[in-house]
């Protein structure tokens, strides 16, 4: 199945872009890498699913869904560094860490 490219799909690709990272499409979503470090980046949509393992991790998703987001990752037993990306409707973002 052929991956579909959303707004936020394109917002997460653009902001990993500025900051260094080179970004590529996998069969789970996308791979940030810079230097040493590669991150695993998920654009969450309703039904996506959390990765149950891996290294780092970046989830994407709406400003609005991000705080909640984060409390579920942090309650989760999940074994990898992560962090959420909220997306702000003005085209700014914040990042949440456990």
């Amino acid at each position: 199945m052929a991956a579909v490219s959303t707004p936020l799909d394109e917002r997460a690709r653009s902001i990993f872009d500025d900051i260094g990272y080179t970004v590529s499409r996998t069969e789970d979503g996308l791979r940030a890498a810079h230097k040493w470090r590669e991150v695993g980046v998920t654009v969450l949509e309703e039904d996506t699913t959390i990765p149950k393992s891996g290294e780092m991790h970046c989830f994407v998703t709406q400003a609005s869904r991000a705080p909640d987001l984060g409390d579920r990752l942090s309650r989760m037993d999940i074994s990898y560094d992560w962090a959420v990306i909220g997306v702000r409707d003005d085209g700014g973002y914040d990042v949440i860490r456990p």
